[in-house]
């Protein structure tokens, strides 16, 4: 692909929107303290993916930057703790180099009102639910950035914890029991009238772990609109974005937490409208394949799949519904939110399936 290709199809942002604005000039003066000799007037825009943290771009000319916060009105204890993965992606940079450097982390909620960092921009693709408009990638591309995928989260899995000073990125051992009550404890929190109440989902998640965990640093996020693609060759990945999660934990369900977003081709009509990423492409693996790969790739033996399957998929209920619960009660008004509820009954569905095996 040519030079014509990064502009067309690299991941751009758009205007911010009003309830997410922030001034351009004192984020630029703040990068400037930071950046010697940037010219030009600061502008400023918003990345539509994601809808947790907020991302923005900010340029100086030809520079773009990136800056990362929380929504107004939330506290760093909850799950927008910008300090926790500035200081995870810096740490795991020279262990996992498709991190994007670190540049600055601000403390200062005089600045903006809260905390942020600020890191480099990465000039790739980041694919949403399909391709982008006019690009076109063979089976045997699509095949390879399966693999590619998997690999970088296998990669991850295998990085020495101890070693890059991220052992204090969680508790470790007991992790799966944690998990379990802590998401059903946020979805009991986030609960709406018209959603249901995974009752027996959590019950049979408390009745069914695993007897053995395994502990390693995991994404706790990984998908592929969280991966940046080389704009000439993009079956291949630049980089891995998006660490609000990271964290020690079990990289089985860090595999069942991926596959619950794995929306496949032969899926039913639903799911596919809910579909964020193309997994659906021809060359694509189904579930089933990624969990082969990842077995054969690290050699280990997965002898119930199933556990992992409907904890991602109840994991995903919960945080559909915290965001709904958000736009429920007038939090937020993007749009987006609008029928998510919707699809708290349909993953209640595909565990209850999963559930009967």
């Amino acid at each position: 692909m040519s030079d014509l290709n990064l502009q067309t199809f690299s991941d751009r942002p758009s205007a911010m929107r009003r309830e997410d604005a922030l001034d351009a000039a004192v984020i630029g003066a703040y990068i400037r303290e930071h950046i010697q000799g940037l010219v030009g007037t600061p502008e400023m825009r918003q990345f539509r993916g994601g809808a947790s943290n907020l991302t923005y771009q900010v340029d100086f000319g030809e520079q773009s930057f990136v800056l990362r916060t929380a929504p107004a009105g939330t506290k760093a204890k909850s799950a927008h703790n910008m300090d926790r993965e500035y200081r995870i992606m810096r740490q795991l940079k020279p262990f996992f180099p498709k991190v994007p450097n670190m540049i600055a982390y601000c403390a200062d909620e005089n600045i903006i009102g809260r905390p942020f960092f600020v890191m480099e921009k990465l000039n790739g693709i980041i694919l949403r639910a399909n391709l982008p408009q006019g690009m076109d990638l063979p089976e045997t591309d699509v095949r390879a950035l399966c693999k590619n995928a998997i690999d970088q989260l296998i990669a991850l899995h295998q990085t020495d914890p101890i070693q890059a000073g991220l052992n204090q990125f969680g508790k470790g051992e007991g992790y799966m029991r944690r998990q379990v009550e802590g998401w059903s404890e946020r979805y009991q929190k986030a609960k709406t009238w018209n959603v249901p109440s995974f009752t027996k989902v959590m019950h049979w998640l408390q009745h069914n772990m695993p007897n053995q965990e395994h502990i390693c640093f995991i994404h706790n996020d990984f998908r592929f609109d969280n991966l940046v693609l080389s704009p000439t060759h993009p079956q291949e990945i630049l980089g891995v974005l998006d660490w609000e999660m990271a964290t020690m934990g079990d990289p089985f369900m860090d595999l069942g937490n991926a596959l619950a977003y794995w929306v496949q081709a032969d899926d039913d009509f639903v799911f596919k409208k809910f579909r964020r990423q193309p997994t659906h492409l021809p060359g694509m693996m189904t579930r089933k394949e990624v969990v082969a790969y990842y077995c054969t790739q690290t050699g280990h033996t997965i002898d119930n799949f199933a556990f992992y399957e409907v904890y991602g998929l109840f994991r995903l209920a919960a945080i559909v519904q915290q965001i709904y619960y958000r736009y429920y009660h007038g939090q937020t008004t993007n749009p987006a939110f609008r029928n998510m509820w919707v699809m708290a009954h349909y993953l209640r569905w595909r565990c209850g399936r999963a559930m009967s095996g």
